[in-house]
């Protein structure tokens, strides 16, 4: 295939479509049920402060090296380490294998959040707060899960098929200011509760005593999952942008959302479960699903006339981030495909939807039909194995496989250039010490210390 023969390369209409596009990828459902959890559990505004600190140093510099790299090569993963040879290839398509990994599960958890943003508004808050029978019943469903998963896809699908500037970018103009408006009125309803200053007080104030090696890896890891890297998702971003907007303002903004975001999700959720609860410890012993679809449900129900309206705008604004990370997602598989095959973007897409409907209908077994396969011991399911080989195995090798081929193998200079092409570069020997020593470290870290968790051997 010729050049001229090639489908037309999409392209943002400007760099706040880019940085409204990339925040969006980043705030997602670890924003909402993770974050607010480890603030609880590490002292509050301790973590905070740590996580703040590395969005803005380790965060920033892999969003800037994936976004720079992409721009660079007009490519997506495999096609812009392929552009510096053949051999490089295999890192593109390990972290192109990892959004089609993520996608199938995350349009599970999508089609659960989708469910209960729907119930508040006809069953009523009642039924689901009911101690976590509604939630077993309905993710056990032999029909329900299937179908609330493949709405969810669905509006996934047309918003992609709609193209980046005519689906992605509406779809982010109106979800990302409607999330964070949102966020912000049920912040400002929950500390206004009879004894919400005293959560609000757990959350802000920095109770140093909690500091330790086991809260700089969990912020880490937070930090490391919720700003998209290493899944291919920045460097196809990053190949839509034009080479006149400057890469190192657009990231730093991208860190700050995903900051912001994440700092009203704690304070939504940590004073509202304070007042249910009583303790950050409480607060703190909750964690992921259990969280989300069983313990702020009965936290809404006890707000009496009010449950209904904030229940409901909640899961609608968990839907908005689930909806927006599973767009990006999806959104770089049918880039990968394209791509990598010389397909038209009609065709890319259908071929992702076979794979992602085909793959979510078999990982969703895993709560009925298949319940019997435990991959990762007893009372595991299939999600929690394909969460954990993407998340705390495949990420952190493909970051570390990519800070050493840049910061070694064809030289931060490389990508310096490409960034100075758009904006001086104030800390770019920063930079390069974090790419070529830091980051490398910081890594491997986390793919020692989430991997030992799942065995038992190390806890957070």
């Amino acid at each position: 295939m010729t050049t001229s023969d090639k489908p037309a390369r999409s392209a943002w209409s400007g760099k706040w479509a880019f940085i409204l596009a990339a925040a969006a990828s980043a705030v997602g459902l670890g924003n909402m049920w993770r974050f607010p959890y480890l603030a609880a559990k590490y002292g509050g505004g301790t973590f905070l402060f740590t996580y703040l600190v590395l969005v803005f140093t380790f965060g920033v510099s892999l969003l800037l090296l994936e976004t720079a790299l992409g721009r660079k090569t007009g490519q997506s993963a495999i096609g812009a380490f392929k552009a510096f040879g053949k051999k490089y290839a295999f890192i593109g398509i390990l972290t192109s294998a990892i959004p089609f990994i993520i996608v199938p599960y995350y349009c599970i958890i999508g089609g659960w959040v989708t469910k209960y943003t729907a119930s508040y508004l006809t069953i009523g808050p009642e039924a689901l707060a009911d101690g976590g029978g509604f939630f077993t019943g309905f993710i056990t469903s032999n029909t329900e899960s299937y179908l609330w998963m493949l709405i969810f896809m669905a509006i996934v699908f047309i918003i992609v098929a709609l193209g980046v500037k005519g689906g992605i970018e509406k779809a982010n103009l109106f979800m990302m200011p409607a999330l964070i408006v949102m966020a912000v009125a049920i912040a400002i309803y929950t500390i206004t509760m009879p004894g919400a200053l005293d959560g609000v007080a757990y959350y802000l104030t920095p109770d140093f005593s909690k500091f330790s090696p086991e809260l700089v890896i969990g912020a880490l890891g937070q930090m490391f999952y919720s700003l998209s890297l290493a899944m291919g998702i920045m460097i196809t971003y990053g190949s839509y942008l034009s080479k006149k907007d400057s890469l190192t303002q657009s990231v730093t903004r991208i860190g700050g959302f995903d900051l912001g975001v994440s700092f009203l999700a704690g304070l939504m959720i940590v004073p509202a479960a304070f007042v249910a609860m009583g303790s950050g410890d409480a607060v703190a012993s909750q964690a992921g699903p259990s969280l989300m679809f069983i313990t702020l449900p009965s936290v809404f129900n006890d707000m009496g006339g009010a449950a209904s309206i904030v229940g409901f705008l909640f899961f609608l604004l968990v839907l908005f981030a689930a909806l927006t990370s599973a767009i990006s997602l999806t959104e770089t598989c049918v880039s990968i495909i394209a791509d990598g095959a010389g397909w038209s973007r009609k065709r890319s897409l259908v071929t992702v939807m076979i794979v992602i409907v085909a793959a979510g209908v078999f990982i969703n077994a895993g709560y009925n039909g298949l319940s019997f396969i435990e991959p990762l011991g007893p009372g595991s399911s299939m999600l929690d194995f394909f969460d954990f080989i993407s998340n705390s195995v495949m990420m952190p090798i493909a970051a570390l496989l990519t800070c050493v081929f840049v910061g070694w193998i064809i030289k931060p200079k490389v990508i310096v250039d490409e960034v100075k092409q758009s904006s001086p570069f104030r800390f770019e020997k920063a930079w390069t010490v974090m790419i070529k020593y830091v980051a490398p470290v910081l890594v491997t870290v986390i793919l020692v210390a989430y991997v030992a968790q799942q065995f038992g051997l190390f806890s957070m």
